[in-house]
């Protein structure tokens, strides 16, 4: 594993004046400003038959003007799977067999991406989980060499709000699979060595019906190392216990409120009471299966996760990065859709502070307080 340090490139150098107050540069709000143009129009759009009233055009532009300065934060993109199986994607260019590509995320306001490196498979053993998710890191990395005018390492929230204000997408490794850790934390500290900055337990031994002796010894090390931890797919029971022992914030990757829809990848007002007593991120998926198959039933689930866990604690990580076949809801099939969801927002009452926040705001502050909680940590730790 040592040998795979040098996957990493160099760290991007943070602008020491980049904080959630920084008004982005010409150039990236150039690329939002035509969003609202480049709207599809046809079947599976927000403006098809089958979908209720458009929003009004007004609704759509303030998207669009928001979106320029508080771009989305996504916390789950699984682009980077596909590209293991599908190398031939160029997403520098519009790419119809794949859902995710620059000019889209441009086109839909994203100015920082999570890039998934979760397997959707089971592996035999664990050594071969660990080996398929450094494979993974290892197409992350060269996807940033590839694009460094659209992409660019982001391991900090300054370097969150140095990308935007560069007119590059911040791109943060992570999650990865929590079960590539069995009795050592070696693994997690390579893995943060390598960039990750978020960990799922979910499926680990440490964290099947409750939370083991080495799954607190887990979380007390991610908090030094401000690597986030991902309660996707973890039981109420263990996601609860895993927020209570963070002291950093905790966020839910991708997900949908289980009171609206008991889908088993949702998750239950207990758990965001949890996030909320946390000061925790519940980031809203994109997934027909977990929400429902509109738009409008979209903005009800994040409607829910506000109410519930708290304008602070509110996100949205779509998981787009999939080729063709994946059920979206109308009208947010692909990262272009963004401002639909946004303008669906405002003309239901949202102030755009409270867009602001679910947008980007919420998620670099999770971000900070993780830092934070680090160096605290750090400070503490005896010589």
């Amino acid at each position: 594993m040592a040998a795979s340090l040098s996957l990493l490139p160099p760290r991007p150098e943070p602008n020491a004046m980049a904080d959630l107050q920084d008004e982005p540069n010409a150039a990236y709000a150039a690329h939002t400003a035509y969003a609202a143009e480049t709207v599809p129009v046809g079947p599976g759009s927000a403006r098809a038959e089958d979908t209720p009233a458009p929003v009004a055009g007004s609704a759509l532009e303030r998207a669009v003007a928001l979106l320029s300065v508080h771009p989305v934060a996504d916390g789950y993109n699984t682009l980077v799977w596909t590209l293991r199986q599908s190398p031939y994607h160029d997403i520098e260019t519009p790419d119809s067999g794949v859902d995710t590509d620059i000019p889209r995320l441009r086109a839909g306001g994203v100015g920082a991406q999570f890039w998934s490196l979760l397997l959707p498979r089971e592996a035999a053993a664990a050594d071969q989980v660990v080996s398929d998710t450094l494979d993974q890191i290892d197409v992350a990395l060269a996807l940033m060499r590839r694009y460094p005018d659209g992409l660019c390492l982001a391991l900090t929230a300054d370097d969150m709000a140095d990308a935007r204000n560069r007119g590059r997408i911040a791109s943060f490794l992570g999650p990865v699979p929590g079960r590539t850790l069995t009795d050592s934390l070696g693994a997690l500290r390579a893995f943060h060595a390598l960039g990750v900055r978020i960990l799922a337990p979910a499926g680990a031994p440490w964290a099947r019906e409750e939370l083991s002796p080495f799954g607190h010894e887990v979380v007390k090390e991610m908090n030094r190392l401000a690597m986030l931890v991902d309660l996707t797919g973890c039981t109420p029971e263990v996601a609860c216990q895993l927020a209570g022992a963070s002291k950093a914030p905790v966020v839910v990757s991708h997900t949908a409120a289980a009171a609206l829809n008991p889908h088993p990848g949702n998750v239950t007002d207990e758990v965001l009471l949890a996030l909320r007593a946390a000061q925790g991120l519940a980031m809203v998926t994109f997934d027909a299966a977990q929400t429902g198959d509109s738009l409008h039933a979209v903005a009800d689930h994040v409607e829910h996760v506000r109410a519930v866990a708290g304008p602070d604690c509110v996100g949205l990580g779509a998981t787009f990065g999939t080729e063709p076949g994946v059920p979206r809801p109308t009208g947010l099939t692909d990262p272009s859709g963004y401002p639909r969801l946004v303008a669906e927002l405002l003309e239901r009452g949202w102030s755009e502070t409270d867009l602001a926040l679910l947008t980007w705001g919420n998620a670099q502050r999770v971000l900070r307080d993780a830092e934070f909680t680090a160096r605290a940590a750090q400070h503490r730790r005896p010589a």
